[in-house]
């Protein structure tokens, strides 16, 4: 069976030629492909085309594995590893020029083999989170640790007097902002201020270096989450949430250890 760590190294040759692809496109100008599920959730030509990259990429080094893209969707695989992808997480940052945005790849071993991913009951191997507009590419695999460049990552164990320096996100849809901004309120007292960075694999990559001290989002899908919460852990971390206890659509919650129950404790999933 192939190893985390040789997963870990095909991750990120591929996440540095699609962060490459994607900052260019980017100086070039972007496009507006379509609206995925509100008039605000965009999609552009970029995001297309950089998942199509990884993804051809991945066949020719692992052409049994399988896929999950944001744009492309499932493919379904043979070896039990399967690949999960945001070609350009914060898309509406990338559009607007906003350099807070990340290439996502994950590689999670599934359950049930062959079969449909599960947030639930995969394992992740490796994952990388890359910024390519300031050069940060997180990168961690099971058992190796997180690390940014030749620097291993912490959490933040403890945090002090002033509160916990959290991020959140909001859902495209308007109808779900009046829940999350009553749930922000209820998070407030143990927190020191609030960070809305807009894509959540730099939010949870934060976390794992120490930037942030805990992040928590409702509506999260695999690839926005899948990297990242990888980080979180071999960094000391904990990554939970719903359904079944791990991160998903229902929550996601990644902090270190001091912090999770408190912050736990307070959120409504």
């Amino acid at each position: 069976m192939t190893s985390p760590s040789e997963l870990l190294s095909l991750a990120v040759d591929i996440a540095l030629e699609a962060g490459e692809l994607a900052h260019r496109r980017r100086t070039e100008g972007v496009t507006i492909a379509a609206t995925k599920s509100a008039l605000a959730d965009i999609v552009t030509e970029a995001d297309r085309e950089v998942e199509t990259l990884v993804r051809d990429r991945i066949a020719a080094a692992r052409p049994d594995d399988g896929f999950l893209g944001e744009e492309g969707g499932a493919g379904r695989g043979s070896t039990g590893i399967t690949w999960v992808v945001d070609p350009i997480d914060g898309t509406v940052n990338y559009a607007y020029g906003i350099p807070a945005w990340a290439v996502s790849i994950a590689a999670v071993e599934v359950a049930d083999g062959d079969g449909e991913p599960d947030t639930a009951t995969w394992t992740a191997l490796a994952g990388v989170v890359y910024n390519p507009v300031v050069g940060e590419l997180f990168r961690a695999s099971r058992g190796g640790g997180a690390w940014l460049g030749e620097h291993r990552l912490h959490v933040n164990d403890e945090v002090g007097p002033a509160g916990a320096l959290l991020a959140t996100g909001f859902g495209y849809d308007p109808a779900t902002h009046a829940a999350a901004l009553e749930q922000q309120a209820r998070i407030m007292p143990i927190a020191r201020d609030i960070r809305r960075i807009g894509a959540a694999s730099l939010d949870i990559a934060y976390v794992a270096a120490g930037r942030l001290d805990g992040y928590y989002e409702r509506g999260l899908q695999p690839w926005d989450h899948a990297a990242a919460t990888l980080l979180v852990t071999e960094a000391g971390g904990v990554a939970a949430g719903a359904p079944g206890g791990a991160p998903g659509r229902e929550m996601t919650i990644v902090a270190g250890p001091g912090l999770f129950p408190r912050l736990d404790a307070l959120i409504d999933y």
